[in-house]
């Protein structure tokens, strides 16, 4: 995502380069401290709706459970009526929400994995930021006398970036590869012949789980 580069980039930035060829280095230095704020505030806020997004689908997970548990029980009922298609039509919607809640596992996963990204991307971001306000006036005196002992510093911080250009390149790797397994699904989903299979497996589980009621209510009676 867009906002996880350009955090990426500041994150890889280094300070003392940037000092190094700026025109004015304090006015720069500051710039790239308030660039790196705002930057912050957005992930900060992406953090929040991430997390926001993520318990409204264990909610809808939770509520999916417990319409298949109701479903269920009125199924029960319906075998103790001797009214076996009322059963069968209520195992049916017991089913489907079963598989909605089966569904919402997968959209918490995904949804985990993006929260993780952004917490990490926040943490990052914060850590770069305490280091531009730390060594600020260092960095700034570093560069008056830049000229004269050269840029050994510079090459010593621009081998430690490299790491976290890594890490965030293995993020967006797994965002990329858990969007294409998604579209796969959706595309597995959408053939006639799975469907078809899918129906008839699903009736066979519907008269499966009737039996076992009717077995049940015959043990208990």
């Amino acid at each position: 995502m867009a906002l996880l580069e350009r955090v990426s980039t500041l994150i890889r930035a280094n300070l003392n380069d940037l000092i190094d060829r700026a025109e004015n280095p304090e006015k720069m230095i500051k710039q790239v401290i308030l660039d790196m704020q705002n930057q912050y505030i957005q992930v900060k806020t992406q953090v929040a709706i991430a997390l926001a997004d993520q318990h409204l689908l264990e909610k809808k997970k939770i509520e999916n459970q417990e319409k298949y548990v109701e479903w269920t029980r009125k199924a029960e009922l319906a075998v103790e009526k001797k009214q076996d298609d009322l059963a069968r039509a209520a195992l049916d919607r017991a089913m489907s929400f079963q598989q909605m809640a089966h569904n919402f596992d997968e959209q918490i996963a995904d949804q985990r994995v993006q929260v993780d990204l952004l917490k990490n991307a926040l943490v990052g971001l914060e850590n770069k930021i305490g280091e531009a306000q730390g060594k600020c006036d260092l960095l700034l005196a570093q560069h008056r006398r830049s000229r004269a002992v050269g840029r050994a510093a510079e090459a010593n911080l621009k081998a430690g970036d490299g790491s976290k250009s890594a890490t965030f390149d293995r993020m967006k790797h797994k965002i990329q590869r858990e969007e294409a397994i998604g579209e796969a699904h959706r595309e597995l989903a959408g053939e006639d012949v799975e469907a078809q299979f899918a129906k008839l497996e699903r009736n066979e589980e519907i008269e499966r789980l009737l039996n076992d009621i009717k077995s049940r209510k015959s043990l208990s009676a």
